[in-house]
This record gives structure tokens, C-alpha cells and sequence, in this order.
């Protein structure tokens, strides 16, 4: 019985990856944008069994999924199906036309074993799970893809309890400056000459670059050494239903970042991150494209914790446009909607369409527009870096911006905007029909042109 069950799941798997149909969110939409469509995944099933696979969370699988989507590709393509179970394994590489798909329970849990993820001639290790120049590849399922990311990470003192501290300190690790660098007791799966060095290594836990036609769904991705899902330079973006999750402390612990990507939907997700919740980046521009973001549509999610629910930010240099934020809810974030850049990491972003969003319990900001933003990673002295002129010519632009029915019960501040004296960083910006309760200031705007209408800023205790 039990193997007719496993047998009609894996009959069903294709039909249920043809069978999705987006169209219905591009409903409404205040500005016209490409729609995203599913990619088709060949109708084969190779369990990770098959190859060797064992999911004892002892055994190790590197070889295991390699060989599973070695024999998938030679197939054409199809589902390798990881059932319930622990499956310890260094990187996995996806390539096209496959589908990696966890069963409920399973979990893949990636070696603290530092070795497996080197990356020879890279600034940076493997990431946990990775695909480059890929068309039709899928992640779904139900099961958990842990990146084990404490073994990675560095902890600031300042962010974690006497408790926690000393579970940090009990890794093993090197102390400087109120920051503790892992340093693991098994030195020979230590990668660099010191623990600094070391932390600057660490990696994505999925990093998909210049892929065609993904699909994301279902899955829990937690516990990132950096970003947890990044896709970059990738076409045709389906993240639906994920959940993203780390402690609230974790370095760069961003959720979902989305880099220079085009034709991308995020929906029906849930993120309870470390950094940045829902973040668009664009750190330069893809060649033949004449924009960084475009055509991206984020609805019917939540953020709890995390520096901010929406983001753009901090890179934007490629520039961003046609992106659409509605139906959103952000409970207990830093900032709700964040929009951050800086001299030397700036560049256009416009046609951002921004409604409907509830947020509660926000620490910071409930609307924040920063242009001087800096980037300070674990260790830094807190100075500014020095910009060569090519990097002074990349001014942040943020322009022609609607927001429109936001409520926000708690934060410091209701809206703040810093522009650049002489620069129209911030024009453009229309915020309406919006109500906002906050505790210290209703609003701090310089150097940005932003109109309010009919706006609401209510102090807390009035």
C-alpha cells in the first residue's frame, strides 16, 4: 500500500508543476508588467535512495544527489525526491529540468565540515544549493533545507544574551572587538589562516545565478551562514509559499533578496529573518538589459522579524522599475518599508507601486528613505570607505514612488527621508491614504519631495 501511495505522489508531481496557473495575481495592477509562468519538469522520479542516499543524519550525500541528478539528466530531466529523513550533505548543484523536492520531514542538513564547500579561485565558498546558466529548475516540497549557518556566522555581543553568549563561545571561536569569529575545534575543517578571514568566506545558502524559468514552493529554508534565498540575473522568478527563518541576530541573515532579476512573483511566503525581509537588489546591470529589477510583483506574504519587510536596497545601481508591493503584512520588523542607498551604490529606481499593507510593532521607521547608507560589515571601524569617481557618479535616485493605504499601529517614527542637499535623490514620492501610530516623531524629511494625502500620523499616547 504504502508503495502505491509513493507511487501516485510521484504520477502526480508533473501534473502539479503544469498545472500552475499565476495569471490571477496580475489582476488590477496598477501598471503593466510581464507575468511569470511555471517551469515544466519532464515526468521523471529518481529518489535519493536510489543513488546511495541515506538520511540518518550521519551518512554523508554529497555523491549521492549527485549521481541522482546525473541519472535525471541523462533522463532529460525530472523530480529527485529526498523522502522523510536527515540527509547530511556538502553543496548540490542543480542542473536544467530538474526539480529537487522534499517530502514532508525530510530535511537537508549541510556538513559543518567547512572543506566540502571550498570554491577554488572564489572570494566565497559554495553555496548550500546552487545553479548557474539553468533553465527549468525547481525546489518544492514540504521538508526543511537547513544551512547549519552558526558554524558560519560571527555574533556581535551586543545582540545576544550571558546565555547565549557562552553557547556561542562553547563552538569554539576567536574574540575581537565585541564580535566572536567561529573558529571550529575540529581545526582541519577550518578554510583560512584565521577566524576573520574565514567568516568573509561564507556563502549563500541558495544562490541561483543566471537562470531561466524557477520555482521555489513550499519549502522551509532556514538557518543561512549569509543570505538564505538569492536569486541574481535570473528571468521568470516564482517564490510561492516558502518560509525563511533564522535567529533575529543572525550577520546578514537576509531572507529573500532578489538581484537584478526580471518577471519575479513572490507570494503566500512567510519570513522571520535575521537582516532584510523581502529585498531588491541590483548591484550592476546584466548584459542586453537596460534595467537591474523589473516587473516584480510581491503579494500576500508576512514578515516578522527582519531590518525591514520591503527593502530596496542598499545596492542599486542597475536600477529598478515595474515593481508592485500589495496585501503584505509586517509584524514586529525593524523598518516597514525601506528604501536604502548611498553614494557609490546608487542608481535609479522608479514606478514602485506600494498598497494595502498592515504592519504592527515596528521598532524603527514605518516608512524610511535613506541615501547615505554605508555598509559595515562584522569587524568594521565604523568609517566611511573612500570612493574612487566612477563610484561618486552612482547617486541614489529614488523617484516616482506611490504608496498608498498602509496601516501601522507602533513604530518610533511615522515617515523619514534623508536626501543629498543639491541632489534630487527623493522626488517624486506620493504617500496616501494612509494611518500611522507612532511614539516619538510623526515625520523627519529633509532634502526629499514627498507629498502626503490624507495621511494620519497619530501620537501614541494622544
Amino acid at each position: 500500500m504504502r508503495k502505491y501511495i509513493l507511487l501516485c505522489v510521484l504520477a502526480a508531481l508533473p501534473a502539479i508543476l503544469k498545472a500552475q496557473d499565476y495569471s490571477a495575481y496580475y489582476e488590477n495592477l496598477p501598471v503593466e508588467m510581464a507575468q511569470v509562468q511555471a517551469p515544466e519538469i519532464p515526468d521523471n522520479s529518481v529518489s535519493i535512495t536510489e543513488t546511495g542516499g541515506v538520511g540518518d543524519g550521519i551518512t554523508l550525500n554529497t555523491e549521492a544527489f549527485s549521481k541522482a541528478i546525473s541519472k535525471l539528466t541523462k533522463l532529460g530531466g525530472g523530480h529527485l525526491i529526498v523522502p522523510a529523513g536527515v540527509w547530511l550533505t556538502g553543496p548540490i548543484m542543480l542542473k536544467d529540468n530538474i526539480d529537487l523536492h522534499l517530502e514532508k520531514n525530510a530535511i537537508i542538513y549541510f556538513s559543518p565540515d567547512r572543506r566540502l564547500f571550498v570554491s577554488e579561485g572564489s572570494s566565497r565558498c559554495n553555496p548550500g544549493i546552487r545553479a548557474t546558466k539553468r533553465k527549468n529548475i525547481s525546489i518544492t516540497g514540504e521538508g526543511t533545507i537547513d544551512g547549519n549557518g552558526a558554524q558560519w556566522r560571527p555574533v556581535k555581543r551586543s545582540k545576544v544574551s550571558d546565555v547565549e553568549w557562552k553557547q556561542y563561545k562553547a563552538l569554539g571561536g576567536v574574540e575581537k572587538d565585541g564580535v566572536l569569529y567561529i573558529w571550529d575545534k575540529h581545526e582541519e575543517w577550518n578554510i583560512a589562516d584565521d577566524a576573520q578571514k574565514q567568516e568573509k568566506l561564507r556563502a549563500d545558502l541558495i544562490r541561483l545565478t543566471d537562470c531561466e524559468n524557477v520555482l521555489v514552493q513550499g519549502v522551509t529554508i532556514q538557518n543561512s551562514p549569509r543570505f538564505h534565498l538569492h536569486p541574481c540575473y535570473c528571468e521568470n522568478v516564482i517564490i510561492d509559499g516558502v518560509t525563511v527563518r533564522c535567529p533575529w541576530n543572525a550577520q546578514n541573515g537576509d531572507a529573500i533578496d532578489i538581484s537584478d532579476c526580471s518577471r519575479v512573483l513572490i507570494v503566500n511566503s512567510i519570513v522571520d529573518a535575521g537582516d532584510d525581509g523581502l529585498c531588491m537588489k541590483s548591484g550592476s546591470r546584466k548584459e542586453g538589459l537596460p534595467w537591474g529589477c523589473e516587473d516584480i510583483l510581491i503579494q500576500d506574504n508576512i514578515v516578522y522579524h527582519a531590518h525591514g519587510g520591503f527593502v530596496i536596497g542598499s545596492e542599486s545601481i542597475g536600477g529598478m522599475r515595474r515593481i508592485v508591493v500589495r496585501d503584505n503584512r509586517f509584524s514586529g520588523t525593524d523598518t516597514g518599508l525601506r528604501f536604502k542607498s548611498g553614494v557609490g551604490r546608487g542608481g535609479l529606481t522608479e514606478d514602485i507601486f506600494i498598497s494595502d499593507i498592515v504592519m504592527t510593532d515596528i521598532s524603527g521607521e514605518a516608512m524610511v528613505f535613506q541615501c547615505d547608507y554605508v555598509d559595515r560589515p562584522a569587524g568594521s571601524d565604523g568609517s566611511k570607505p573612500e570612493l574612487s569617481e566612477e563610484q561618486m557618479s552612482l547617486v541614489p535616485r529614488f523617484h516616482d514612488i506611490k504608496i498608498d493605504r498602509v496601516t501601522c499601529r507602533g513604530a518610533q517614527t511615522g515617515i523619514k527621508a534623508t536626501g543629498i542637499e543639491g541632489l534630487d535623490c527623493i522626488e517624486g514620492i506620493e504617500i496616501s491614504d494612509c494611518t500611522i501610530l507612532y511614539s516619538k516623531a510623526a515625520s523627519d524629511i529633509n532634502a526629499a519631495d514627498i507629498t502626503l494625502s490624507n495621511v494620519s500620523l497619530v501620537p501614541y499616547y494622544e
